[in-house]
């Protein structure tokens, strides 16, 4: 099988001048730049990738995938609205919980919380919260009261441990001849759990419903309602879905609504690093563009030689564009190899260890994605095409006469 000329010509290019040396030195330094910079560019999108699962995970894990709400500040049939959102499309589990601020404190100790109140057997199948039950146990909870579960770091800075006991100070009390008094209860520290996530195991404490209810003074009311989903990315559909079903004075809102700061924020910083990073590979484009232009200058008498014997100026550009192309290729697949294999490197062993009480992660967590693979290799391959764009044109311009004329 005969190679176009084009092809068989760019191949012999890229090879060094000197019998059986192989590749050329500027091949070699212009298909490492192209690698290093894929392979950057790839490791540093998979474990950004890998953050935002984490903290995905994480919030996920404490908090429902959507919640209904009402705008007069509680519901008080949320049985009946339990019922009604029971066939909804993609909802396989429901919770009703009751929320509010409060400070729990231990001797000197205090420190403001978010008090939800929970069923435990409904909030099981609807949350992951009460799965990571480091100390104690939930097991009875369901005919006890006055009960408290707190978050690791919280425990910590009171100094309690499952047993102890714990007030509960709410600024929002009765009114006496003094003015408003706090409303303050004991509770007793049934389980510590532990999310991984500071803003949850310093922030969040749980009780049963019932006792959050007095204590708020809700009455037979809760906050709301958490539902699961099936998907978590069909939750803006149930959302609408429930708006449009339940009116007003329901309204829903979905996990991706309330955390869209920190998430928009996440999508922002990897699209800036794919950003920054792809400058890498346009560095390295550079030496494509100096490996041809050397080449154009080294090779003038073949270049004319071509000519003479019929060879089109596209004919021309094509033998160079092929050749800074497979420069392209050659350090695309070498960088694709190389990001993946580091990124499993760095998955499975702790090569990078990070500090597990100020990040909550003992190394990177890296999650390579078949898009992110994609769209690096295209944007490396196009960047190199593009940069052959110039030295094609400038060879297939050459005036053959002036370099044999002295011949």
């Amino acid at each position: 099988m005969n190679l176009p000329y084009q092809l068989f010509i760019a191949l012999r290019y890229l090879k060094s001048k000197k019998r059986h040396k192989g590749i050329s030195f500027n091949t070699v330094i212009s298909i490492i730049g192209v690698a290093v910079g894929v392979m950057a560019l790839l490791v540093v999108l998979s474990v950004m990738s890998g953050f935002h699962e984490d903290l995905q995970k994480k919030i996920l894990g404490a908090n429902a995938h959507a919640v209904v709400l009402s705008y007069k500040g509680g519901i008080e049939d949320y049985r009946s609205v339990m019922e009604k959102l029971k066939n909804e499309p993609h909802v396989v589990s429901m919770s009703p919980f009751v929320l509010g601020q409060v400070m729990v404190s231990s001797g000197r100790r205090a420190h403001g919380v978010f008090l939800r109140g929970i069923e435990p057997s409904s909030e099981l199948k609807t949350t992951d919260i009460l799965r990571h039950i480091k100390e104690g146990s939930i097991e009875g909870l369901a005919s006890s009261a006055n009960w408290i579960i707190l978050g690791k770091e919280l425990s910590s800075m009171l100094g309690v441990i499952a047993g102890d006991n714990v007030n509960l100070i709410s600024p929002v009390g009765e009114i006496g001849p003094l003015g408003m008094l706090p409303k303050v209860k004991q509770f007793k520290v049934a389980a510590i759990f532990e999310m991984g996530m500071f803003e949850y195991d310093t922030n969040l404490v749980l009780t049963d419903i019932k006792s959050a209810q007095e204590f708020f003074g809700y009455g037979s009311a809760v906050s709301g309602i958490e539902l699961r989903l099936d998907d978590i990315y069909k939750a803006s559909s149930v959302r609408d879905s429930v708006n449009k079903k339940m009116g007003f004075p329901y309204y829903a809102r979905d996990w991706m609504q309330m955390n869209r700061n920190l998430f928009s924020a996440l999508k922002l910083e990897k699209f800036a690093m794919f950003i920054i990073l792809i400058l890498i590979v346009l560095v390295a484009s550079f030496n494509i563009v100096s490996t041809l232009m050397m080449n154009v200058m080294e090779k003038q008498k073949e270049i004319a030689i071509l000519k003479a014997m019929g060879a089109k100026n596209q004919g021309i550009m094509m033998v160079f564009m092929i050749q800074g192309l497979l420069i392209g290729i050659i350090g695309t697949v070498i960088g694709v190899t190389g990001g993946y294999i580091l990124g499993k490197i760095i998955n499975n062993y702790e090569i990078i260890k990070l500090p597990a009480d100020v990040y909550y992660l003992s190394k990177l967590p890296v999650k390579m994605k078949l898009v992110d693979f994609v769209t690096v290799s295209f944007s490396a391959i196009a960047i190199s095409f593009l940069s052959t764009l110039y030295p094609s044109y400038h060879a297939a311009k050459l005036n053959p006469v002036e370099p044999l004329r002295y011949e």
